[in-house]
This record gives C-alpha cells, sequence and structure tokens, in this order.
C-alpha cells in the first residue's frame, strides 16, 4: 500500500493538539484512516489536504516543485517532489484505504513567497494544485495560499480540519483554516 520512500511514518507526540502526529517532509505524503494528526512546514512548497467526509479517511502531501519534464515522453524523475506525482500518490493511496472519489473535499496550502528576488514558485505551486483538482472535480472547500510567510501545517484527516501557523519574525498567529 505505501509507495516506497515516498509515504512517511515519522511519529511525534503533538504537545498544542495533545495527540499523536505523523510529520512529513518535502517529497513525502501520508494517508490514514486513524485519529493521528498529519503537520509539515510549507515556504513556497504546497500541501493538498484531503478528507473524505462520509468515511473519515484523508491525507496530505507537500511537494516541491509542480511538474516534471519530460523526455521522449518518459517521466524523467518519478519523485513526490514534483506535484504531478506527489497528488498520484496521495489519491491512489487514499482509494486503498477505502475513500471515495465523489466523497473527497481539498483544503490547499502553501506558496509562500519566502524569498525575496526569486521567481514565484509557490504561485506556479499553488495554480497546479488547484487546476489539477479542478480537472479532476475535486472541491477544493478551503485555501490558505501566498503571501510572504512560511507555514506550519497541522491536518486531522478524520475531521478535515486544518490548522495553519503563519511564521513571522516578530510574532505567530494561528488560525484553523476556514471552509469556503
Amino acid at each position: 500500500m505505501e509507495s516506497g520512500l515516498h509515504f512517511s511514518k515519522r511519529t511525534y507526540f503533538d504537545r498544542t493538539f495533545n495527540a499523536s502526529a505523523v510529520k512529513i517532509l518535502p517529497g513525502e505524503y501520508h494517508v490514514t484512516d486513524s485519529e493521528i494528526l498529519i503537520s509539515t512546514v510549507l515556504g513556497s512548497c504546497v500541501s493538498v489536504c484531503i478528507y473524505d467526509r462520509v468515511n473519515g479517511v484523508g491525507g496530505m502531501n507537500h511537494f516541491m516543485l509542480p511538474g516534471v519534464k519530460r523526455e521522449q515522453g518518459l517521466l524523467t524523475d518519478p519523485s513526490a517532489r514534483y506535484g504531478t506525482h506527489a497528488m498520484e500518490l496521495l489519491l491512489t493511496h487514499y482509494i486503498k484505504l477505502g475513500g471515495k472519489r465523489s466523497d473527497l473535499e481539498a483544503k490547499v496550502v502553501g506558496a509562500g513567497r519566502v524569498m525575496d528576488g526569486m521567481s514565484d514558485v509557490g504561485r506556479q505551486n499553488a495554480d497546479f494544485a488547484l487546476g489539477y483538482l479542478n480537472n479532476r472535480d475535486i472541491q477544493v472547500v478551503a485555501v490558505d495560499i501566498g503571501d510572504v510567510y512560511p507555514r506550519k501545517v497541522i491536518f486531522s484527516p478524520r475531521t478535515g480540519q486544518v490548522f495553519v501557523k503563519k511564521i513571522r519574525t516578530k510574532a505567530l498567529s494561528v488560525e484553523m483554516l476556514q471552509e469556503a
């Protein structure tokens, strides 16, 4: 069921939420039907949090770039660091755990422009994620993208709740991502 190195099993105890959590890094994802939380930290990267509102199955990925270059029609790097592969891994695993695409909701987080003078790869990541979900008729119920701040994201796959902490130099703010 798990796809090699891309599926994170890195667990810890989150004292803020008083719960077990799995930490995902760039190029990783986690899908579960258990009570465990999923967390990550994003700069220009994007995470898509998916949630099955009927079956309580959900997951989150963390990708760095929208797509991969193709050589002679073949993927040159099938890495989950790229949105194209990260989304396929996430959805395939979700379906294997009994999730149904018709019951799926998505929340998209990240895409900060955290470095001055650099290209806006965050915007490209966000555009890719939103386009991918739209093309597959997956409802996006909440979005927290852009701005200049990195974010810490905590996702509850059982409830669909996403908590976002924008990391600012002088102050921190924690917000629950509200559905549209």
